[in-house]
């Protein structure tokens, strides 16, 4: 069995060929295709957060909203920028959030990606210390919000509050149980996954990676999950860690499935530069008759490594055709691959 969800990066744009042309459209779809979904019987519904841009930039109230009205789903990210969050207002957020949602978020955060606009977290009231990168001070926003949501108490209480407190030291409300296990790191490197899994965060590995070896990505992420997995071992947590991967499948199945991705062209990884110094591969999408589609899924690796699969999804072509991308995934091709 593998778990099966989305993962939509919520573009909107004013475009009169665009299902999605509001921020509001965004949102709204966002929720009514994690309903969707569940309906259809998918695991889980995850959202890629970008600042600056005409994408979804703000999660917390969009998980809230999509906890209260799904029951059974996971809900989660993929991933944070933690250059711009405040690691403790953020554990209000995601704590409301999760208990809303009865214990099924599954947040994923990491350094991020190239951004819109430049060093954009300085905006946002973030500068690395003396000596510190912007990605050494995601992974210390990181590690603060990871100490923070462990629940235990750290500040000092008032001798004359306003209200009475519990005795002792006081932690950030609302606490919700069991979150510190559902926090997922996104990485895009070895040396960052085997980091994860010491300070114990599950892995999310995307269609983008650093490129290490010249080798296939599936192949590459493969060696990453078995780096990670080694160095969870060693660190010696004691229960079982998750990993997801993600890509964009496509099963071929009637004729608007044909028209947008029967031509697609994108069947070979793809190399690419994401700075002046980051070599990366991009993975290849999979677009084909379900038939083909099911052996060609079967021989990439880090799915077969994962325990989760996050089908990115076109969000901008609408609800109701990504409702049925999803279900042609679980219907005619998980079946065939004993995911279901």
């Amino acid at each position: 069995m593998k778990r099966i969800g989305f993962l939509s990066f919520g573009h909107w744009t004013p475009s009169p060929q665009s299902q999605v042309r509001t921020a509001a459209d965004a949102l709204l779809q966002s929720i009514d295709l994690a309903v969707a979904a569940e309906e259809l019987g998918a695991d889980g519904a995850y959202f890629r957060v970008h600042h600056f841009a005409r994408q979804l930039g703000s999660p917390f109230p969009l998980l809230a909203a999509v906890g209260a009205r799904t029951r059974t789903i996971e809900i989660g990210t993929a991933v944070i920028d933690m250059r711009y969050e405040n690691p403790l207002y953020m554990a209000e957020d995601a704590g409301a959030a999760d208990i809303i949602a009865g214990g099924r978020l599954q947040l994923g955060i990491s350094r991020g990606s190239p951004e819109q606009v430049i060093d954009g977290w300085r905006y946002f009231g973030y500068t690395p210390r003396d000596g510190e990168t912007d990605a050494d001070m995601a992974r210390r926003h990181a590690q603060e919000f990871l100490d923070v949501i462990a629940g235990h108490g750290f500040a000092k209480p008032n001798p004359r509050p306003m209200f009475p407190n519990p005795p002792g030291l006081l932690r950030v409300e609302p606490h919700a149980e069991g979150l510190r296990d559902r926090i997922w790191w996104g990485s895009s490197s070895n040396a960052t996954a085997r980091w994860a899994a010491t300070v114990g965060m599950n892995l999310q590995s995307s269609t983008l990676k650093d490129d290490e070896s010249g080798e296939p990505l599936h192949v590459q992420q493969r060696k990453q999950i078995e780096a990670y997995r080694d160095a969870w071992k060693e660190a010696g947590h004691a229960r079982e860690p998750r990993v997801s991967v993600s890509r964009s499948v496509f099963a071929l199945v009637d004729d608007r499935d044909r028209a947008y991705f029967g031509h697609d062209t994108r069947g070979q990884d793809q190399i690419g530069y994401i700075d002046a110094n980051t070599r990366a591969i991009f993975g290849r999408s999979y677009a084909a008759e379900p038939g083909a589609l099911v052996k060609q899924l079967a021989a990439d690796e880090a799915i077969a490594a994962a325990d989760t699969l996050l089908l990115t999804v076109p969000n901008q072509l609408g609800v109701d055709y990504n409702a049925h991308a999803i279900n042609s995934i679980l219907k005619f091709v998980a079946p065939e691959l004993g995911w279901r």
